[in-house]
């Protein structure tokens, strides 16, 4: 998120796609009523009429996998209507820039596609530059190669007679969308998005939210009060864990996964530092060195020395042009290509897209280790239905954990905010935190690899490893490791920091192994002045509610991410009645003399770009501060699908054709080619769109609450909602059992048939869509039935590998007939 929970009370029109809000994230929901109660405008676009639609100001549906063109269709109406904020855009985006002469768009490819591959050669999205390396930019938005007009020639398509062919949303609902969001677009306006994996599980899901990113930015929505692209987490800790290398792609604080091709630290860093030759280009990343040294100084302690690259040889390296996502684990586990698996807080057998494929990958292992609260379906994989357990090698271990009440440490909310729990009770019986089952797990691996060696000794010996306190987990001295501290005594701008003490903040990090830091991002959550994360000051200052002495929040407790673009040149804030930062330097003969911002943490304590008297400064930083160049990126040449969002079909999906290009579906999606991966698309034995989503009463896969009584009265086994129509058509009465089955597998459901759903008209013909939720399995309760991801294909987006579970082809029909 780039605001926080909080924040949304503060937008005059919120827009939610790809998440039901009301029922999945009740707590959030909380500041959009008040937003409401304010006079704020709440929309919902789903393709089901949920409570999150009941309480919306303006409902409309649209199809699941078809949100790139009713974005891009918003896109045209802003730029068609010149409702785009112009200063905005000339000053803090890269509309301006202009684009080498190697690109093109035909026909739904970009420049440098390669089919045989199905890669971008993306070297033909290149910026012209300047003599000295820096982008050419068009301040009045005229050249034909300008982000600017690539952008309007590029959604010109996009038309409301074809969006709305495309997605069944109606033409007057789509223009009625338009004229609401659009309207913030002003100074004295603020609008947000919120979105959930209804958005993010596709092949299109990363260029999903750059479309809405893409609308932000138009409209200035972005570092502001009450504006920019907030995501849904389905856990507490979400952004914790991704900030913390949950991903295979990231270390920790989102530095790059070594490659096999980056042999040494020097060749990763000149490889994956961006340079910029622009002057007032932050370009916050040329840091890194600092950041990765610190951190490989955190990971291997005293043994990390400048004479062995600081212990980066002991890293794990990945090989080129390979992904390690769990679509592509699992299928290399189905393939036989795994001996072991640690399926660690997590229920795979359930959880995973393709569950078929993923319970038969489970018996292809030597091994598996599952911690877990409750027994689970992945436990007990080798007796589910269709199973033989004779047949099946696995041997599986089962470790019970404590639940979160039950151990002390951080988490880090959807805001980014980093907050300190405590301890509620024990945990019962042989259950353990997970921390001092990692303890003692890793202290044995230690122990084995001392007395045996091993085909790679020199990580798992030379890792700094003093966790414990007592015997025990302790986590305060991780919370420590992952702050940072200085390896001996250092001397920065006149002040001196002995050795031991805690990196005050990441500014002070440095690249020659005298500080470390297992995160930067999280440099100052955990200080010599105390535990800044376990801070619980109710009081708020800033009105409008950045409550900045509550918990702590990455980067430097900055609340809300570039901020400098909520200001114009000078450091006036867009919108004085809501401020999230302001100058207040000294002004002499027209000049500012003296730096000082009011407000929240700025983006950087520069300058603004102007003086009072229109005087340019060369003191001064753009306010994109992650980018290289300093500019929201409206065109984004880093994606694995190109640098505009294009809207292609799901992989499968009830048309022929799409209507935007004869590119049917993203060319460059993953597919996966066993006897287990099969796709249909118009196979008239699977007819219908499915999709999956949520319930209040059950979290994730259900472990921790199918068996909790009083949540199994409330959901207590699977359903497929449908239209009055569909059930029409099928001769289904509510509450009956049904099938619904896929090319992939089949799933036994009670029929709620409902107005939740209703039929769409794309390409003039008549398309059903039903919804099933994904949280339940075969283990408990014992009339619950299965789990949605039966059904669902190995699929998804190329840049994250994200599962297309939003999006696919069934068939519903009475048990029985």
């Amino acid at each position: 998120m780039t605001n926080h929970w909080i924040d949304l009370k503060n937008s005059d029109c919120i827009l939610i796609m790809g998440s039901n809000a009301a029922e999945n994230h009740p707590i959030s929901f909380r500041w959009i009523m008040k937003a409401k109660d304010q006079g704020a405008i709440l929309i919902h676009v789903d393709p089901r009429f949920t409570r999150t639609s009941a309480k919306a100001d303006f409902y409309t549906a649209l199809r699941s996998g078809t949100d790139i063109a009713f974005l891009g269709g918003m896109i045209n109406y802003i730029l068609s209507n010149n409702l785009f904020f112009r200063d905005y855009v000339v000053h803090y985006t890269n509309a301006s820039f202009i684009v080498g002469p190697k690109y093109h768009f035909k026909d739904g490819l970009f420049s440098g596609f390669d089919p045989a591959t199905r890669k971008y050669d993306k070297s033909t999205w290149a910026y012209e530059v300047d003599g000295n390396g820096v982008p050419k930019r068009d301040p009045s938005l005229k050249h034909p190669r300008c982000v600017f007009q690539l952008l309007k020639k590029h959604y010109a398509r996009y038309t409301l007679d074809k969006v709305s062919k495309v997605t069944g949303t109606p033409k007057e609902d789509l223009k009625k969308v338009y004229e609401l969001y659009s309207a913030t677009g002003k100074p004295d306006k603020a609008g947000t998005i919120l979105y959930a994996m209804g958005w993010t599980q596709h092949t299109v899901g990363v260029q999903n939210i750059r479309a809405m990113s893409i609308i932000q930015l138009l409209l200035g929505n972005i570092g502001v009060a009450g504006g920019g692209v907030n995501a849904l987490r389905g856990e507490s800790n979400v952004q914790g864990s991704t900030d913390h290398a949950l991903l295979f792609h990231i270390l920790p604080g989102y530095n790059p996964t070594p490659r096999a091709s980056h042999s040494t630290l020097a060749d990763y860093l000149k490889k994956l530092t961006p340079v910029s030759k622009d002057p007032l280009s932050a370009n916050w990343w040329q840091n890194r060195p600092k950041y990765m040294v610190s951190f490989l100084k955190a990971m291997f302690g005293d043994a990390a020395e400048a004479s062995n690259d600081f212990g980066y040889g002991w890293l794990p390296k990945l090989d080129d042009g390979k992904a390690y996502s769990w679509l592509d684990l699992f299928d290399a586990m189905y393939r036989g290509q795994f001996s072991g698996f640690f399926a660690w807080g997590q229920n795979p057998a359930c959880g995973g897209a393709n569950a078929v494929k993923t319970r038969l990958a489970l018996s292809r292992l030597d091994w598996m280790v599952n911690v877990n609260l409750f027994h689970n379906e992945t436990a007990s994989f080798w007796q589910a239905p269709g199973m033989d357990p004779k047949k099946i090698k696995t041997e599986v271990f089962f470790l019970p954990c404590a639940a979160f009440m039950e151990k002390e440490g951080s988490i880090t909310n959807s805001g980014r905010w980093a907050q300190w729990r405590y301890k509620a009770q024990n945990p019962p019986g042989d259950a353990k935190p997970d921390g001092d089952i990692i303890v003692e797990l890793f202290e044995e691996i230690r122990k084995l690899y001392a007395k045996d060696g091993g085909a790679l000794p020199d990580p798992i010996l030379n890792l700094k490893w003093d966790y414990a306190t007592n015997g025990r987990f302790d986590p305060h001295k991780v919370a420590r490791t992952i702050n940072g501290e200085f390896t001996k005594d250092v001397t920065i701008q006149g002040k001196t920091y002995k050795k031991g003490q805690l990196v005050p903040s990441f500014a002070f990090l440095q690249a020659d192994g005298s500080t470390t830091s297992g995160n930067w991002l999280y440099c100052q959550s955990y200080t010599d002045a105390g535990n800044n994360m376990a801070r619980r000051d109710n009081k708020d200052t800033s009105a409008i509610g950045l409550y900045a002495n509550w918990a702590w929040c990455w980067p430097l407790n900055r609340r809300i991410l570039y901020n400098r673009a909520s200001v114009d040149l000078m450091g006036r804030p867009w919108n004085p009645q809501r401020p999230v930062i302001s100058f207040a330097g000294e002004v002499k003969e027209g000049k500012y003399v003296s730096s000082k911002w009011l407000g929240d943490v700025p983006d950087g304590g520069w300058y603004p770009m102007m003086n009072p008297d229109g005087t340019a400064r060369s003191d001064t930083k753009y306010p994109f501060i992650m980018k290289p160049d300093g500019f929201g990126a409206i065109f984004g040449p880093g994606l694995a699908d190109g640098p505009l969002p294009e809207h292609y079909e799901p992989i499968e999906c009830p048309v022929e054709k799409n209507l935007f290009s004869s590119q049917f579906t993203n060319p460059v999606a993953p597919l996966y080619g066993t006897d287990k991966d099969i796709y249909k698309t118009c196979d008239p034995r699977f007819p219908f769109v499915g999709t999956t989503y949520r319930v209040t009463e059950h979290w994730q896969t259900g472990v921790l609450t199918r068996w909790q009584p009083w949540l199994l009265e409330a959901e207590p086994q699977v359903f497929v909602e449908m239209s009055e129509q569909l059930a029409k058509l099928r001769g289904i009465k509510n509450g009956e059992t049904v099938i619904v089955e896929s090319a992939r597998g089949a799933v036994e459901a009670v029929a709620i048939v409902t107005k939740r759903f209703r039929p769409f008209l794309i390409h003039g013909q008549e398309i059903h869509q039903v919804g099933l939720p994904w949280c339940y399995g075969w283990i408990w309760p014992p009339q619950g039935g299965e789990s949605a991801n039966l059904l669902t294909p190995s699929t998804g987006d190329p840049n994250t590998r994200i599962p297309e579970t939003k999006a696919f082809m069934v068939n519903v029909r009475k048990k029985g007939a």
